[in-house]
Order: C-alpha cells, then sequence, then structure tokens
C-alpha cells in the first residue's frame, strides 16, 4: 500500500456531507500506534481488526514471564537455559490467559464507569497496547550476552564487567523503563478509546480488576485461616 494513510470518501445519499473511512495497512498500525495511538486504536475498534491479536498476546505472556524471572530472582535456582525455556513455553502457552481474564474483568468493572466496551475489544486493545513491552524483549539479548545468567539472580554485580558492559546495561535498562511507561501509556488510551470513557476512568478501569484480584485472595486467604482456627 503506496499512501500510509487513505481516505475514502463517501457521499451521504441524502445529504452534501461527505464521510471519510479511514484504512490503515499493518504497517501503518504498527508505526502510527507509537505516535498517534487514539487514531490506531479507534480503527482497530471500530474494524473490530484481530490481525496478529494471538501472535501479540503470546509475545506478550513471553514478556510477563521474562519480567517475572528477574523479579523473582529465578537464576538463583535454574539455569539459564531453564528461565529461557521455562518464560517462553509457560510465558507463552498461559501467559495470555492473564490477558483474558483481566479484559473480561475490565469489561465489567467498567460498567460501573458507563463503559461500552466487551471483553473481545478490550482484548485487542491489549494485545497492541502491549506491543513496546514486546519491543523491549530485544532488549534481553545484549543483557543475556554481557551477563549471562547473572541478569536473572539476585546478586548481579555489573562493576567489574568493564565500561562497555555497564553503558549498555544501563541503557537497556532505561529502555525497558520508558517501554514499560509507553505501554501504560498506550493501554490508557486505546481503553478510553473502547470504553468511550475519559483518561481518568480509563486508569480506575485498568486498577478496578486489580482490587478485585487482591481482595478476593485475601477474603479466601481470611476463611482458609477462620477454618483452620
Amino acid at each position: 500500500m503506496p499512501d500510509t494513510q487513505i481516505k475514502i470518501k463517501l457521499m451521504n445519499e441524502n445529504s452534501n456531507v461527505e464521510n471519510e473511512i479511514l484504512i490503515l495497512s499493518d504497517k501503518d498500525i504498527f508505526t502510527k500506534i507509537w505516535t498517534s495511538p487514539r487514531l490506531v486504536f479507534k480503527y482497530l475498534n471500530d474494524n473490530k481488526y484481530d490481525n496478529y491479536v494471538y501472535i501479540l498476546l503470546f509475545l506478550a505472556g513471553i514478556t510477563r514471564a521474562f519480567d517475572k524471572a528477574s523479579l523473582k530472582d529465578m537464576g538463583d535456582n535454574q539455569s539459564l537455559l531453564a528461565v529461557v525455556l521455562i518464560s517462553i513455553i509457560l510465558g507463552g502457552l498461559f501467559g495470555w490467559i492473564t490477558f483474558y481474564i483481566y479484559a473480561a474483568l475490565m469489561s465489567w468493572t467498567g460498567e460501573w464507569l458507563d463503559g461500552k466496551g466487551d471483553a473481545k475489544s478490550l482484548l485487542r486493545i491489549i494485545s497492541y497496547g502491549m506491543l513496546p513491552s514486546i519491543v523491549a524483549l530485544l532488549l534481553l539479548i545484549p543483557q543475556i550476552a554481557l551477563f549471562g545468567n547473572e541478569i536473572f539472580q539476585s546478586d548481579i554485580d555489573i562493576t567489574n564487567s568493564g565500561l562497555f558492559s555497564i553503558i549498555i546495561y544501563y541503557l537497556t535498562t532505561f529502555s525497558e523503563v520508558v517501554l514499560g511507561f509507553w505501554t501504560l501509556v498506550l493501554l490508557v488510551i486505546g481503553i478510553s478509546e473502547v470504553q468511550k470513557t475519559s483518561i481518568w476512568k480509563s486508569i480506575l478501569n485498568m486498577i478496578f480488576p486489580g482490587l478485585i484480584i487482591i481482595g478476593s485472595i485475601a477474603i479466601i486467604a481470611m476463611i482458609i485461616s477462620i477454618l483452620r482456627d
């Protein structure tokens, strides 16, 4: 598609008003989402554009698995190969289930905020909104190449790695933070577009499912504790 953005003008039969239909190519979607996210999310939602949704959810699941591996210092007890395989296989196969549950809960709690989106629409937006975090996966390559399994360990020491390795470590870490922040921005904008709510309501809509999960776990733990007594 030679044009990055094509507008087809349709003449309304009962008026002289011209309606514009926006058509985006796959390339447009993956490039414009960084700078014009609302435009892209509106296109995805209006056209129920499901291309690449499951691939993106698969990759997003892997991303979350690697994040958990790092936060939980899995490298302290597992080899690098084990950490990588567990993150790719389990994260890729089961990570999307977490996103689906999250989308379903957002659809439910979104009704409290007058939201209009259903679970499938929100899942679509989540998959594309996770794109910056998915890109951050590439940053693991130089980190693993330079530090190996240490990147997943609690006692990582980069001070003895040389100036080049230290610079790469901080550059990639900073880039991961930026990409993670931009993921949140995209998700807020995307949810706002699908739910037809304000940005602030969109943020609340993202928080409520977490509160419900935490509250449910707390209640279950309390019941178990009472039964044991």
